[in-house]
């Protein structure tokens, strides 16, 4: 049998993403963590003083898999627009993290790293301060708020077609015919994808941004 790895900070952090990839931010405590990686309680104390500095250590975890804007040589367009699929995939990987990504008053390294590289990006791309900060704030909200909804569908999202078919067949359609029109003549038809969404979506914030910094 190989001897188990030492405890230590980074093994706890390990051990509590997969707590909270599997049961949310509230199956997230001293006791599954130390459940999960077979050990006493306790002994989680010597790597982290209590369950917020926890909660912070995985945020920033969830931070460092985000793909940073490259430093030179990528238009802020392009960079941006990697940068939010990256964040999304992330995200889609641990949906408890959307509700807490922004919610540290304790950021550690990754995260600071990530945001000193987007403002690098706008400001290199020609971003006066405040308008930088608004596409900064409008994009995270886009994609935190599409992740966000992905979580919380009920199927997936190449599903929803067959799926508003089955949720249409159980109520009366008169009563609600613009909805019947709008599912029969776009959601239901071969191909309709919901995930799909999120480019035209990125793309009109995108879009929007090049157009107030051109002016």
């Amino acid at each position: 049998m190989s001897k188990q790895a030492p405890l230590s900070r980074e093994r706890v952090l390990a051990a509590a993403v997969r707590v909270a990839d599997a049961g949310g931010i509230t199956a997230l405590t001293i006791r599954s963590v130390a459940q999960e990686l077979g050990v006493k309680p306790m002994s989680l104390y010597h790597h982290v003083p209590n369950k917020e500095a926890i909660v912070d250590g995985i945020v920033d975890t969830v931070f460092a898999e985000i793909e940073l804007p490259p430093a030179a040589g990528t238009d802020w367009r392009t960079a941006l627009r990697r940068r939010a699929h990256s964040a999304r995939a992330v995200l889609r990987r641990h949906p408890w993290a959307t509700a807490v990504m922004d919610s540290r008053a304790h950021p550690g390294p990754a995260t600071l790293r990530h945001h000193d590289a987007v403002i690098a990006t706008l400001r290199r791309g020609g971003f006066p301060f405040p308008l930088a900060a608004h596409a900064f704030s409008l994009l995270d909200s886009y994609v935190y708020g599409f992740a966000l909804t992905e979580s919380a569908l009920p199927f997936e999202p190449q599903e929803v077609g067959e799926a508003v078919g089955d949720f249409l067949a159980e109520f009366p359609a008169e009563e609600y015919p613009h909805l019947v029109e709008f599912a029969r003549e776009h959601v239901m038809r071969p191909g309709y994808d919901y995930a799909a969404e999120f480019d035209y979506g990125l793309d009109l914030i995108l879009d929007g941004l090049e157009r107030r910094l051109a002016g």
